[in-house]
């Protein structure tokens, strides 16, 4: 019966873990209304969305028609999928370097392997429930690779904005801005004129008409006088050719066996890049709608989107944090708008593609600018410039190491700095001190004789997370300790947490004072740290009950008057 009850649990625990936010809703009243309001926030969204495909594609090293692909595919998968109530998921600014570096060194079809082993992650990460735990990534490296991020995005679309005849552009950044330096004598004026025109379409628009598709106004505005004056600048179709009506066949021979090995920690990048995005999106979104969303079935969303699309030839794809801020702003119901986005975005390349071949790389590469300041987050890296050393030093290395190196060193790096840095500041907590006498105001204004602690009795009082990054100091504190005490009350109300290396210490602390026949009071033994301890006792094959347990400072005290008057006896008899 026992069996069949946690069989019951576990299923129900898995159904709420693994529920897509789509069939929530489709289980309460969905009507016309609320299909006409996402209807409404999917064109909104799906305007916003296809100029943003098509320049972070050309971005990332691929046709525009390829970002539309996503957009579409990946849009419905992870609407279809998603845990958020309002997520629009498509590409991103976050994977253009990690994207272009894959192409450039191994080639599209190395791409497509990524991104379906950064699916599997996703989806396994998703069952095994790490979604809770992306959360705790730490913020300054999350700012300082987005802002990494951001500078080489910028970097990579001075050619464009300028018109410069340029073969080839090295990878590097710094290269790159020589050979930008290099080749200023064959700056296109007319390329420079239609970014300054979509510029300044994209601000008057953002400043007089805060709700206008900003973006593709100043695309349309800025392709305008291309076609009427024939102007001659690169275009979406001098470089790319004509834009296709409608997705291509699914491809589900894509998977190189061969290139496995070699672009796992490619995967794992991108698959982290897409789950601390989307579930970012995710909580903002939550913040201003009072939805809550289920992280791990979104990395499970976001792992089918990316598999789908590598099949459609596509590129890697998450919850895009602007867009989806954009669909709830636009009044939507629920995931049937991030289907709906999808499907305009169908609908445009039906009907628009043949027009899109005129759109000129100056103005797209406007976008892409404006897209990575926005990355750069100014405001939050001067705050965090600011903040302790600890904290200004993880988002320095990870900016410079992810700008100058690359994404994978800069997270590793900045990760175990960050981790260091925590474990060094949490060593910092840990306070012990001895207490001669008990404070009179436990006993209402009594003290603790002070033949009491002349007999023998010494109390500890343990502050923090006894831990192994502060185990160290510990142990110096307790090899400190000169006097052998017939009773020592080891007060540990203030400790949250104990860690094995913790554990171990007390243990063996506890073991040598025994050697002396020290009797031992853990007084106020909170719940993790007591099962903790309980099973290290098990192990070294000691008998836990041999230790006595007060639950508070009043009866410690008690216990070691009565040992002592134990004591006493038994040396008089």
């Amino acid at each position: 019966m026992k069996k069949i009850i946690d069989l019951a649990k576990t299923k129900k625990s898995f159904v709420r873990h693994f529920t897509p936010k789509l069939v929530e809703v489709f289980r309460k009243k969905y009507t016309l209304k609320e299909y006409m309001r996402d209807c409404l926030a999917g064109l909104t969204v799906a305007v916003v969305s296809v100029p943003l495909a098509m320049a972070l594609a050309i971005a990332s090293g691929v046709t525009p028609a390829q970002g539309l692909y996503t957009a579409i595919v990946a849009g419905f998968l992870i609407a279809l999928f998603s845990g958020s109530r309002y997520q629009i998921g498509g590409p991103t600014g976050a994977f253009v370097v990690v994207i272009f570096g894959i192409i450039s060194q191994y080639g599209y079809t190395a791409l497509l392997t990524t991104m379906i082993l950064s699916g599997i992650i996703l989806i396994v990460a998703g069952l095994l429930r790490f979604g809770t735990y992306i959360k705790y990534i730490p913020y300054p490296v999350v700012i300082g690779f987005t802002a990494g991020i951001g500078i080489t995005l910028i970097s990579t679309q001075i050619k464009d904005l300028l018109g410069l005849r340029i073969d080839s552009l090295p990878a590097a950044v710094l290269p790159k801005w020589g050979t930008y330096f290099s080749h200023l004598n064959t700056i296109n004026i007319y390329a420079v004129l239609i970014a300054v025109l979509a510029f300044g379409i994209i601000i008057v628009c953002k400043k007089f008409f805060p709700k206008s598709p900003a973006y593709l106004i100043s695309i349309i505005g800025a392709t305008l006088p291309v076609v009427i004056f024939q102007l001659p600048v690169n275009t979406i179709g001098s470089q790319f050719g004509a834009l296709p009506h409608f997705l291509p066949k699914p491809n589900f021979d894509v998977l190189d066996f061969s290139l496995i090995f070699t672009l796992l920690p490619s995967a794992l990048t991108v698959a982290f890049l897409a789950g601390v995005e989307s579930l970012l999106s995710a909580k903002v979104v939550d913040g201003m709608s009072g939805d809550n969303h289920n992280s791990n079935m979104e990395l499970v969303a976001e792992g089918v989107a990316n598999i789908g699309a590598a099949f459609f030839m596509g590129i890697p794809a998450t919850g895009a944090i602007a867009r989806t801020a954009t669909n709830f702003k636009a009044n939507a119901y629920s995931p049937v708008s991030g289907i709906m986005h999808a499907v305009f975005i169908l609908l445009f390349m039906l009907a628009f593609a043949s027009v899109a071949q005129y759109v000129p790389l100056a103005c797209l590469a406007v976008v892409l600018i404006i897209i990575g300041w926005n990355m750069l987050g100014l405001d939050k890296m001067y705050n965090l410039l600011r903040a302790q050393a600890g904290d200004r030093n993880t988002l320095l290395a990870t900016f410079l190491l992810t700008v100058f190196v690359d994404l994978n060193t800069a997270i590793s790096v900045g990760f175990i700095m960050a981790t260091i840095i925590f474990m060094h500041r949490m060593s910092r907590e840990i306070e012990i001190e001895t207490e001669d006498k008990m404070s009179e105001e436990i006993f209402g204004g009594e003290s603790l004789p002070e033949a009491l602690t002349e007999q023998g009795v010494i109390a500890l009082r343990v502050s923090g997370p006894l831990f192994f990054g502060g185990v160290n100091e510990i142990s110096k504190f307790f090899n400190q300790l000169r006097s052998k005490p017939k009773i020592l009350i080891l007060r540990m109300g203030q400790v949250p947490m104990v860690d094995a290396s913790g554990a171990n210490l007390l243990v063996e602390f506890i073991k040598k004072l025994e050697q002396n026949d020290t009797k031992v009071i853990l007084c106020n033994v909170k719940k993790q740290p007591r099962r903790i301890l309980h099973n290290t006792f098990l192990r070294e094959h000691l008998d836990w009950h041999r230790i006595s347990t007060a639950s508070n400072y009043q009866n410690a005290v008690k216990m070691a008057k009565r040992c002592l008057h134990q004591l006493a006896k038994g040396a008089t008899a």
